[in-house]
């Protein structure tokens, strides 16, 4: 497993307890209120999860778009993703964690949920500024398609990620930490390359 997705999944799954339960399952049968406190609590829950994928996309862009082209194959250290690299890291996992729910990619990514290197293997083209910016854009309007698209009764369904057990609700927490996890990444990257993110100019 991937350490980032590591440490998202831990923060997934302790995220997920601190939900009001009518949330984090399906409501007992025969209870109509229940249901329909369980369907207004599950649907908070995604209109949150799509705003905040939402900011954290305007930030993504903004900053790849802040920084020069020329510093994309920069990277802190031998072995350590450069800028472009982080970018398409982000790209893939956001077509990657829809495709281990049901959500397939687009064929012309080569991602499939059930095999990590298709993903590697995608973050690894080689591709200049505006073309990962492109298909950034694109990850995100898959994964916000992805998550809007899950039924409130689904949530609570088991699937099993990374050999680990989760409901759906776990999995989406899980996949917008990883995207602040990179987000936090990129901002570092930036800033080692004199680049202030746009939203914190002056600061």
């Amino acid at each position: 497993m991937r350490p980032s997705l590591r440490l998202a999944l831990s923060t997934a799954l302790v995220a997920s307890t601190t939900l009001p339960a009518a949330a984090q399952q399906p409501a007992s049968s025969g209870t109509a209120a229940n249901a329909a406190n369980a369907g207004t609590a599950a649907a908070t829950l995604t209109a949150d999860l799509l705003t905040d994928i939402g900011q954290a996309e305007q930030k993504f862009v903004a900053l790849a778009r802040a920084i020069p082209a020329d510093k994309f194959d920069w990277r802190p250290g031998q072995g350590v993703r450069s800028i472009g690299e982080v970018l398409r890291h982000v790209a893939a996992d956001n077509y990657l964690l829809p495709a281990v729910l049901g959500h397939a990619a687009d064929p012309s990514t080569g991602i499939k949920g059930d095999d990590y290197k298709t993903a590697q293997a995608y973050e690894r083209r080689q591709l200049d500024r505006d073309a990962t910016i492109a298909e950034l854009e694109k990850s995100f309007a898959h994964l916000k398609r992805a998550v809007s698209g899950t039924p409130a009764a689904k949530l609570g369904d088991r699937v099993s990620m990374f050999g680990q057990p989760f409901t759906v609700q776990q999995a989406w927490i899980m996949t917008a930490t990883h995207l602040h996890e990179h987000l936090g990444q990129l901002i570092a990257y930036a800033r080692s390359n004199g680049v202030a993110p746009p939203w914190s100019q002056g600061e």
